[in-house]
């Protein structure tokens, strides 16, 4: 069965399709085609399982394939200069559309070069992992690392349509897999508590990967994302809420040099040592804390931080995230499950128990 989520925006909204078989259904890509060329963008491990299927539903147009390595760690400046540099070659114009066929790096290297490529190009996003799906494709976030952060060069480029084919669940291996149902669960902890219950009793479910508890799981994530996305484009208030868990988790992937924890894995972190310091705070009750550490858990993902990063080095690197603004610290605090605020006024001494509490967190 086919969903569509509908991402409405003022000038440039745009339809979400999921479900199984998205990705061979030559009408869902046709509307959305602007010119007679099309770039794929995908890496080494996506491209020979589902090139072969997406060019298909492209028809007749005329096709050019550019693929990455894969691996956080080729989301860089470099990768895309070679894609900048392959569009050049291959004489692409200002009608060509870019699709993005893989997980969240070739989504948003690929967005970026859409936004940039002669002022602005078309984007269609085809996402093959769970995280790519609920979250990166969703929205118009573009962007590569930089040594010093995560995600620090980019823009905002809306695609034209998302493709979410939830058959290609099949082949993704499980830890990429766990790494998603994190930016599953965090939707239900800022923004909907049925949610985040339905997710603490369908954990079974969800880990086997049954198709009807997928589909609604990302359906519902995509909605969620959909209506804050719909609010604030471009992230001047409301739509900071969706970082939770983000500043911690991007400070343990810059200092693990994008090698030690997929993206997933470090928000779930993240996500932890935020609840721990919304409780700390007095604004989260301590169960509703570990009910967090616990669907994490069940879920098989990492729930604390590396012993060896000092609370010093981690408080440095969260302070070159991108949610800093004049030199204050602004993260997104639980009020209570399915409630979240975005804070400035973070207890110093709070803050520093939290980024000390490595082996607390590892606990129960």
């Amino acid at each position: 069965m086919m969903h569509r989520v509908d991402v409405l925006l003022d000038e440039h909204g745009y339809p979400i399709h999921i479900g199984p078989g998205a990705m061979s259904n030559q009408q869902l890509f046709e509307p959305h085609l602007s010119g007679s060329q099309v770039a794929v963008i995908s890496n080494e491990t996506v491209a020979p399982l589902y090139l072969d299927e997406l060019l298909k539903a492209l028809g007749e147009t005329e096709v050019d394939v550019f693929t990455l390595p894969d691996g956080e760690r080729h989301k860089t400046l470099e990768s895309y200069s070679a894609i900048m540099d392959f569009l050049m070659a291959k004489r692409h114009n200002r009608s060509t559309t870019l699709v993005a066929l893989g997980g969240g790096v070739v989504g948003d290297i690929t967005g970026f070069v859409a936004a940039t490529f002669q002022r602005g190009v078309g984007l269609i996003q085809v996402p093959t992992t769970l995280l790519a799906q609920v979250d990166s494709a969703v929205g118009g976030k573009t962007a590569v690392n930089h040594p010093g952060g995560k995600n620090m060069i980019g823009a905002f480029h809306q695609p034209r349509c998302v493709i979410a084919d939830s058959a290609v669940f099949a082949t993704l291996p499980d830890r990429e897999y766990r790494a998603g149902l994190a930016e599953v669960l965090k939707y239900g902890v800022i923004a909907d508590a049925e949610f985040f219950a339905w997710m603490e009793a369908a954990g079974d479910g969800l880990l086997n990967k049954n198709p009807d508890t997928l589909a609604w799981a990302v359906r519902r994530s995509c909605e969620i994302k959909a209506g804050v996305v719909a609010q604030d484009e471009r992230e001047t208030g409301l739509r900071a809420i969706l970082n939770f868990g983000h500043t911690f988790g991007h400070a343990i992937e810059t200092l693990t040099n994008y090698r030690r924890f997929l993206h997933g894995e470090a928000v779930a972190i993240g996500m932890v040592m935020a609840a721990d310091l919304s409780a700390r705070q007095g604004c989260l009750p301590l169960e509703d804390a570990q009910r967090i550490k616990t669907v994490l858990q069940s879920f098989e993902l990492p729930v604390c931080p590396p012993a060896e990063l000092s609370d010093d080095v981690l408080h440095r690197a969260m302070g070159m995230d991108k949610k800093v603004v004049d030199g204050r610290l602004r993260l997104v605090l639980v009020e209570a499950i399915g409630q979240v605020a975005v804070s400035e006024e973070i207890d110093a001494s709070a803050l520093n128990a939290t980024l000390n509490a490595a082996d607390a967190l590892c606990d129960g």
